[in-house]
């Protein structure tokens, strides 16, 4: 098969998909420019249209949009992060913080990664964040890292025997949660940790 595709004509040739060759070196521009049109076309093909279009006049006199599935209450935004939200470790610590709600802690947690709210009736709401280290000596190492980025913020931060440490933030001036303990969270996430978890065992 192979050896008829290759001596094949023109016409034989293109009902095996292949490109007949060039029949001298002068026409090697041109055929590798077909060959190259031809893969443009089978990728589009392939792809398919990834545009957008306006619709059509009969088409928004049909009302067209009336008639599909969906819920017409639905509001579609696009909103465009701030800095802020993108890097919540960089941002400034307010000086004399205001306590924030439930409500406002709920959605704050979500710009922080593995930390959970705590509320207590009488100490009011915390953040908690617990590691799992290889060993004692992993878990002194982790402390001292989180301190370091800390610098100087109120926080608790607890080697517990025999490899775990848990580091909890409040404000206890605000008698709960600020701004300032998400922040401060945000930045005990970038604190390198990888070298200090106990190894993934992978099988064969």
């Amino acid at each position: 098969m192979a050896l008829l595709a290759n001596h094949a004509s023109p016409a034989a040739a293109a009902c095996f998909g292949r490109v007949p060759p060039p029949p001298n070196r002068l026409a090697v521009g041109d055929w590798r420019r077909r060959r190259a049109q031809k893969g443009v076309v089978a990728m589009a093909d392939l792809l398919g249209d990834f545009g957008a279009r306006d619709p059509f006049p009969q088409e928004v006199e049909s009302n067209f949009g009336e008639k599909v599935l969906g819920d017409v209450d639905t509001l579609h935004r696009i909103l465009i992060p701030t800095l802020s939200v993108l890097s919540l470790a960089r941002v400034p610590l307010d000086p004399n913080p205001a306590p924030v709600d439930a409500a406002d802690a709920r959605r704050l947690l979500h710009k922080v990664v593995g930390w959970r709210l705590l509320d207590d009736a009488d100490q009011g709401m915390s953040l908690q964040c617990v590691w799992k280290v290889r060993d004692e000596a992993c878990g002194r190492e982790l402390v001292t890292r989180i301190n370091a980025a800390v610098n100087g913020a109120p926080a608790t931060v607890l080697f517990e025997a025999p490899n775990q440490v848990r580091a909890e933030l409040q404000t206890p001036s605000a008698g709960g949660l600020t701004v300032n303990d998400f922040i401060v969270a945000a930045r005990i996430d970038q604190v390198k940790t990888l070298d200090l978890i106990p190894k993934k065992r992978v099988w064969a």
